[in-house]
């Protein structure tokens, strides 16, 4: 799993046990699935960090859960995660923190690895290939309830 670097910024993602392997194995999960290769960093961070970066970068000034700057080099990118967000959308949806973080995760390194998913054509690539990712990480389908 090298290349992978986890930076806690936030320390309230530490107060889950077992959660930064979780998400370094679900990074590497989908690093594999997309045979992307290289070294990307993940920042767990806070909502107001997340807003700052989205505001900065995508003109949206207010928190996201997840947000993804790809690299066409060695260096694949960045992905920002916002601790209040993931927490609350996943006590919205009844699903547990790890899994949702887990999804979001995924769901970065996908795009680090090129997939979108703005068109629905894309969606219909990126979003069973998540499916396929959290199962064989023993986490439910995320998008079962939108459906």
């Amino acid at each position: 799993m090298s290349g992978i670097t986890l930076v806690v910024e936030d320390r309230a993602w530490r107060s889950h046990r077992g959660l930064q392997a979780s998400l370094t194995r679900a990074a590497d999960a989908a690093r594999r699935s997309a045979k992307l290769k290289g070294g990307f960093t993940i920042l767990l961070a806070n909502d107001r960090k997340l807003r700052a970066l989205n505001r900065d970068f995508r003109r949206k000034d207010k928190p996201t859960n997840v947000l993804s700057f790809p690299s066409n080099g060695a260096y694949r990118g960045d992905i920002a995660i916002a601790y209040g967000v993931t927490k609350k959308e996943a006590r919205a949806a009844g699903k547990a923190f790890a899994d949702h973080a887990s999804h979001l995760v995924v769901h970065g390194v996908l795009h680090l690895a090129g997939y979108d998913h703005e068109r629905a054509g894309d969606a219909k690539v990126m979003e069973p290939l998540e499916v396929k990712i959290l199962k064989r990480l023993g986490i439910a389908d995320p998008y079962a309830a939108a459906s």
